[in-house]
């Protein structure tokens, strides 16, 4: 998944700190800083990127004495911060290479540096002109994560859209305070995954007993047509619809999802799965509207109980599925109409919203392998 860091400017550090807590207001919580870890950390949580060794992550090539922001030496085998990026290396640190491309020379040396840290910051004047994409084309086998350095919303979308997948982060060297907010939203926007949903046909309803269900709360406010997509068969997951409506019963609950029995499947970012019963306050789940188009969101509790359950069977071009919920007019699947219909008003023969996967899952990540399931 696409992420972003920051490093402020080399500024006082009051006006420093501004730059650095809209950041975190805005989800961005990676801070590339040489001169105030200790401060940086009495902020919040953050992940602090330095040259110091106490750092989260240590930074070679940007404290001057390295060669990615010098002229290089005449054989790359004599590169400070070859030398320097292998040691911590050999001490299990974690390391990120800072590198200003400003010649082939400085090229290859990001791509030897590559293979041996964890992250490699790429710095240039003009994006444009800057070989980006060879960089990740030559890098794409390693672990290492790629990072460009960006001073506005144009340049990181140019770096984060370069090739099919792009680099793998951003780190922002803003000019202003505004140019922080405005990448952060087009990250979320890159981040956000969309489904390809389908009417499939309701072929059996019927109560089966009580059974442990699953209720999630998020720290997101779901609009109407917003849910979760969940289902006993990792093949096909339906559209359960948030308690965003209020009935005659009870007052709207729009954080709410009441998603299902515990050995149900619930999407998570990344078009990975879990088990309901596996979800638990921190982790991420994806909310997901009428149109497939998703969010992430963050999850603040979850509460089991017994509770009467319902089968809901419903069938798309030959292939079945089948998930279990609660039985309570507040459980809503979504319509083809994407208009949210409780499951006491279902019947057979009715179109509901539901996503198709081709192909199976292991640990909750979707294979390409043959699988029943029924």
């Amino acid at each position: 998944m696409k992420f972003a860091w920051i490093m402020a400017p080399e500024i006082p550090w009051e006006e420093k700190k501004g730059y650095i807590t809209t950041a975190l207001e805005s989800g961005i919580d990676h801070v590339v800083d040489l001169s105030n870890i200790e401060e940086i950390r009495k902020l919040g949580s953050i992940t602090a990127i330095s040259d110091q060794e106490d750092a989260d992550i240590i930074l070679v090539g940007k404290n001057g004495e390295g060669d990615g922001t010098l002229h290089l030496p005449l054989d790359l085998d004599d590169s400070k911060d070859l030398a320097v990026a292998s040691s911590y290396k050999r001490k299990y640190k974690n390391v990120a290479a800072y590198v200003e491309i400003r010649s082939k020379k400085h090229e290859e040396l990001a791509r030897r540096l590559g293979r041996i840290v964890d992250y490699l910051i790429l710095v240039g004047s003009d994006w444009k002109v800057i070989p980006l994409e060879n960089i990740i084309a030559d890098l794409q086998k390693e672990k290492v994560k790629l990072i460009a350095a960006v001073s506005d919303y144009d340049e990181a979308k140019l770096a984060l859209e370069t090739l099919e997948h792009g680099t793998d982060g951003i780190l922002i060297q803003p000019r202003e305070y505004n140019e922080i907010k405005k990448i952060a939203e087009l990250l979320n926007k890159i981040k956000s995954e969309n489904y390809e949903l389908v009417a499939a046909t309701l072929t059996r309803i019927e109560p089966v007993g009580s059974g442990d269900r699953v209720c999630i709360d998020t720290c997101s406010m779901m609009q109407v047509g917003e849910g979760m997509l969940i289902g006993s068969y990792s093949q096909g997951l339906f559209l359960v619809h948030s308690e965003s409506l209020e009935s005659e019963y009870v007052a709207s609950r729009p954080f709410r999802v009441n998603a299902g029995p515990v050995q149900a499947y619930v999407m998570t970012p990344d078009n990975k799965t879990k088990y309901l019963s596996e979800i638990e306050t921190g982790d991420e789940v994806l909310i997901v509207d009428d149109g497939g188009k998703s969010q992430p969101a963050i999850v603040g509790r979850v509460k089991i109980e017994k509770r009467p359950l319902i089968l809901v069977e419903a069938e798309y071009e030959g292939i079945k599925i089948k998930t279990l919920l609660q039985n309570a007019e507040t459980i809503r699947l979504v319509s083809e109409k994407g208009d949210p219909v409780s499951v006491s008003n279902l019947k057979e023969g009715d179109k509901i919203m539901v996503y198709l996967d081709k192909g199976a899952r292991h640990f909750g990540m979707s294979i390409e392998e043959s699988i029943i399931e029924k």
